[in-house]
């Protein structure tokens, strides 16, 4: 049965002051996902300390995404039984502990990777819960501002992420890198204070489901890593026991129920076509200038500054926008500026990479409002009892999306199949793939609207206010 949220559920929950929240929530989420980009420039430093692979040293950055991605799942499921404000201060000091041991056994390979899932394990209930506070303590006509506060957030947190990395290690040393993420314990008293008592709800961890999905997830992440294919074969296979497990089990990790949301579902396909595709042009530019327009990683860094730092000034705005005028509005809007953007760079690809930089800048404001206004479309469809599982689907959706899109590109270059055709706009045979995959790029945009018209338009959705849209 489908249900979204009514204001009056809403207030039978207790309503937090936003004006107080918003700045430790903002805090919170700075650091748990700076540490998502903070180590990637440090990599060919820890490889030399250690005498490690690339592959091996790889591990640093892939332990902390695999725990950091189940756990927005496993902390979703959790929300819905147990206190968020226990919760929450357990991530944190799991996120600190995690750090602190990595600091002190730094010099033993082994441990600093223990001490990265630890940290993935800790630092992935800061996302996940702080989505479910805004979705349960909230109100209605306050969501979309703080969705686009935490979009602005995470977009700055992953743009300086490198940014902060380079310098603490270049200043001190990469160990040091550790240290950043035990600022989070400031904000324990706060939220001990401002989030109310909540009392244990009724149901059970379904401890088996939760460990299917964790390993399923982390069978799929290490092959679009290393594809062999018996990691996607025993990723399936354990996904399969799950969807077996859950239909027959009492108090499942995720209730089959909430599939039959048909919101819901549609919210989560139209994240991953759009969050894939995003995160695919997010590894794709990079290596289009280094090859076509020869650039270093210092001036390509230049060129994408200016679009991350519009995203992290247009999700506010998108936010504002969405409660105004409804997340139908914003979301068009954002796929609307996503395809210009995609079709200008595959017509521009190897002239000025400038050009390139001006013409990125619709693709960063694009993905920010579709990123905000989803997840508050999202958060919408959902009862109050299932926004802890259903936003941490979101998350865990988004995640994964990444890492799909990613694998896909390096794929689709790496085997020449992106030679198709030669616009004859282009000036370069080397731009001729790049040029061809953001065309597709841009196919896959319109067709998640069109999805997307299909499920939430008002006559779709069977809803009678635009403003809930």
């Amino acid at each position: 049965m489908q249900h979204v949220a009514s204001a009056t559920e809403v207030a039978q929950e207790k309503v937090i002051d936003a004006k107080k929240a918003v700045p430790w929530i903002i805090f919170l989420i700075f650091f748990a996902v700076l540490n998502e980009t903070v180590f990637n420039v440090s990599t060919p430093e820890i490889a030399k300390q250690y005498g490690i692979t690339p592959t091996g040293v790889s591990w640093v950055l892939t332990t902390f995404i695999i725990f950091f991605g189940i756990g927005s799942v496993i902390y979703g499921r959790l929300s819905d039984i147990f206190s968020l404000k226990k919760l929450i201060v357990a991530g944190i000091l799991i996120y600190s502990i995690g750090s602190a041991l990595g600091f002190v056994l730094q010099a033993w390979y082994p441990a600093v990777i223990f001490a990265r899932a630890v940290q993935g394990a800790g630092a992935s209930a800061i996302p996940a819960l702080v989505m479910v506070v805004v979705a349960r303590y909230f109100s209605p006509t306050d969501r979309g501002k703080v969705f686009g506060l935490l979009t602005s957030t995470v977009s700055f947190a992953i743009a300086v992420g490198p940014v902060v990395g380079g310098f603490v290690s270049s200043s001190l040393h990469w160990t040091y890198l550790f240290v950043i993420p035990l600022f989070t314990l400031i904000s324990i008293p706060f939220f001990n204070q401002i989030l109310p008592e909540e009392k244990r709800k009724e149901g059970s961890v379904d401890i088996l489901g939760a460990a299917l999905v964790a390993f399923s997830v982390a069978g799929i992440i290490v092959y679009l890593s290393f594809p062999h294919w018996y990691y996607l074969a025993a990723s399936l296979a354990l996904f399969i026991w799950f969807i077996s497990h859950i239909l027959k089990a009492k108090d499942a990790f995720i209730e089959p129920s909430l599939f039959r949301n048909k919101l819901l579902r549609g919210g989560l396909i139209v994240g991953f076509l759009v969050f894939c595709t995003v995160m695919g042009i997010m590894f794709v530019i990079p290596l289009m200038l280094a090859k076509v327009n020869d650039l270093g990683t210092s001036t390509i860094g230049l060129i994408l500054f200016p679009g991350a730092m519009c995203a992290v000034i247009f999700g506010t705005i998108g936010g504002n926008l969405a409660d105004k005028k409804g997340n139908n509005f914003v979301v068009f809007i954002g796929l609307g500026l996503l395809v210009i953007s995609l079709v200008a760079i595959a017509l521009l690809v190897g002239h000025s990479p400038w050009f390139i930089s001006a013409a990125l800048l619709p693709t960063y404001v694009g993905f920010s409002f579709v990123q905000t206004a989803l997840a508050n479309r999202v958060s919408l469809t959902l009862s109050v009892s299932e926004t802890g599982v259903g936003m941490g689907l979101f998350n865990l959706i988004s995640f994964i999306s990444g890492a799909v899109g990613t694998a896909l590109v390096a794929k689709l270059l790496d085997g020449g199949m992106m030679d198709f055709y030669k616009n004859p706009v282009l000036n370069s045979v080397a731009a001729i793939p790049y040029s061809n995959l953001l065309i597709i790029f841009a196919a896959v945009i319109i067709v998640s609207g069109l999805f997307y018209l299909r499920i939430f338009t008002k006559k779709a959705a069977g809803e009678t206010s635009e403003a809930a849209a």
